[in-house]
């Protein structure tokens, strides 16, 4: 897995590449949680590397939405691919996270809050 930071125009995207599993879940969460602690108050998890999660992948997500939303911040996912979305979509989860196609929608969604 590798996951690199960047900030554009005060939104921390934190781009995730390789599969999400038991094993790697604590280093994405790691990552993560090192932008919320830094203040990121808008954060786009920008997965298009991603090819397979597992449930552990997903509570990672779910524990940085809701750390985002404590904060008074949001969290969206941007990039998400076909093998993820089905996962996604089967455990509800588009119904709790915001996606979008690119990064540079996720980013721009933040403008209208």
């Amino acid at each position: 897995m590798e996951i690199n930071s960047r900030t554009e125009n005060d939104v921390t995207i934190v781009a995730v590449s390789g599969s999400i599993d038991a094993l790697t879940s604590e280093q994405m969460l790691a990552a993560f949680m090192k932008e919320i602690e830094s203040g990121a108050a808008h954060l786009v998890a920008d997965l298009s590397g991603v090819e397979y999660t597992s449930s552990a992948g997903l509570r990672c997500l779910l524990t940085v939405q809701k750390e985002m939303r404590q904060k008074g911040g949001d969290f969206r996912l941007a990039g998400v691919q076909p093998n993820v979305l089905k996962i996604l979509k089967l455990s509800g989860f588009t119904r709790l996270i915001k996606m979008y196609d690119s990064v540079a929608e996720a980013a721009a969604s933040f403008s209208g809050e």
